[in-house]
């Protein structure tokens, strides 16, 4: 096992976590911008988009289940849903388990907004360089992911 495979002490653990976060803010929000300058194209917000990504991935889902998924309150993601409903992206259906809970779910032009915005933002994507390799992302996603699980439990309501 090479230093590299050595886990990190508590300390350089928190330490190179530091520099993760530090790189995941600009990050987060430069992207954020570039979906906001985007929108004109798909007119999505990045609430909206937020919303459509999230049906598509996962089904037919109530807003708790959106804002629990998204870590966004249910009052912001009910506004976003509303939004998407008013732009005909998404429609409200009866929720078999939960009577005061619809079910929101893709609508044809929703499924083709964020397909659209999806496809476009993966060209773009395309050309991030650093000959990146499957191991790298997995790795990159394994850290992330384990930097979310310690945040589970903070109430975004």
């Amino acid at each position: 096992m090479t230093d590299a495979d050595t886990p990190l002490a508590p300390d350089d653990l928190a330490h190179r976590l530091t520099e993760v976060f530090a790189l995941v803010g600009p990050l987060y929000r430069r992207v954020q911008r570039k979906v906001e300058q985007a929108a004109p194209i798909e007119g999505l917000s990045v609430g909206v988009r937020a919303v459509l990504v999230l049906l598509l991935e996962h089904g037919p889902m109530t807003v708790p289940q959106m804002g629990r998924a998204q870590a966004l309150s249910r009052q912001f993601v009910q506004r976003m849903v509303n939004d998407a409903a008013t732009q005909r992206l998404v429609e409200m259906t009866p929720n078999p388990a939960h009577q005061r809970s619809s079910l929101i779910r893709l609508t044809d032009n929703g499924r083709a907004a964020i397909t659209a915005a999806t496809t476009r933002e993966q060209a773009l994507l395309r050309q991030v360089g650093g000959d990146l390799t499957d191991a790298d992302l997995t790795a990159c996603v394994r850290v992330l992911t384990q930097m979310l699980e310690l945040f589970d439990n903070v109430d975004v309501n």
